[in-house]
């Protein structure tokens, strides 16, 4: 798939953009042939269209949203492009609430391809719904959740009190708020995490997990990262946050999209791949959560049993509670 096809489908059908709706797309000039691509395939629909390039904030861009929170009242819609995630900041959430639309559309990636060249942009938004609503009615009045794996990850989250929701791309669906990454999530009490997690998939930003990593986490914390390649890279990306916080669990996720693959080359894919799951860490107001880091981070793994209050809702990566049909 080519980046203007990307951008078109992101215009067309996730950001829903109609004729004489205001635009901001938020970027940097790192990523300048994906803005003008989305930039032109909204100007095929509305004039009202603008760009806001913010190239020397990258990773703490969300803290700009934070400070900012009336940054998006001029605008019908925001696009979110740049190099990480800005969905957690409280400009998001008070833009959503004035029922305004975002889209979390962080641009990284790990092998020099557009993101907006990957082929899991060609999911199928009406069934990655059925999907998703299918899997929340299970979260209505849970309070907690149990992970496990083959590897050693025995981990326990509380859920009590929070409301869950979905991504998957469409911000109608989402009711104004969505995201490129196609999954289930719901914000975790923040001092109730305990256990240990096993990380083998993907570190998010930083890509792929080389082996495994013991993650030890008590009171919602990470206590203990294993001492091999992988968890170094993971600890000292963590501490270039100079922010506790961050190593705080805030966030549960369960990937959806079938087109996604997990192999480290765009965080976005990884965490929203079918048979993965996720911890986010870090900030997560806007999902739901009290946090409110510097930043937000999610590290993939694959292949768990999963019970929301007991009842098992994925075995093996395999969720268990969907349709059959749903699969194809």
């Amino acid at each position: 798939m080519n980046i203007q096809h990307g951008a078109e489908i992101i215009i067309r059908d996730w950001i829903r953009l109609r004729g004489r709706e205001r635009l901001l797309i938020v970027s940097s000039r790192r990523y300048l042939k994906e803005t003008e691509a989305l930039k032109q395939a909204a100007e095929r629909i509305s004039r009202h269209v603008e760009l806001l390039m913010l190239d020397e904030l990258s990773m703490y861009v969300g803290t700009y949203f934070n400070e900012r929170e009336e940054a998006f009242d001029a605008y019908d819609a925001v696009i979110g492009a740049a190099e990480y995630s800005l969905i957690t900041t409280k400009a998001v959430k008070r833009a959503v609430s004035r029922r305004k639309r975002f889209l979390s559309l962080p641009l990284s990636t790990n092998d020099g391809t557009s993101m907006l060249a990957y082929d899991f942009l060609r999911v199928d938004t009406a069934k990655s719904k059925i999907m998703a609503t299918s899997m929340l009615d299970y979260y209505r009045s849970a309070s907690k959740i149990n992970i496990k794996t083959s590897l050693g990850t025995d981990l326990q989250l509380s859920i009590k009190g929070r409301k869950a929701g979905f991504f998957n791309g469409c911000c109608r669906d989402g009711k104004g708020l969505s995201s490129a990454s196609v999954e289930v999530y719901v914000s975790v009490v923040e001092n109730c995490t305990q256990g240990t997690f096993v990380l083998d998939g993907s570190m998010g930003y930083i890509g792929t997990v080389k082996s495994p990593v013991a993650i030890s986490l008590c009171g919602g914390k990470i206590t203990e990262i294993e001492n091999n390649e992988s968890g170094r890279k993971l600890k000292d990306y963590i501490n270039r946050f100079e922010d506790a916080r961050m190593y705080t669990a805030s966030e549960f996720g369960i990937g959806l999209n079938t087109y996604a693959r997990c192999l480290g080359r765009c965080y976005i894919e990884d965490e929203s791949a079918y048979g993965t799951f996720h911890i986010g860490f870090g900030r997560n107001i806007a999902l739901g959560g009290v946090q409110d880091a510097v930043g937000h981070f999610d590290l993939v793994a694959h292949n768990a049993d999963i019970y929301v209050d007991n009842q098992m809702i994925m075995e093996q990566g395999r969720i268990t509670i969907l349709e059959p049909h749903i699969y194809i």
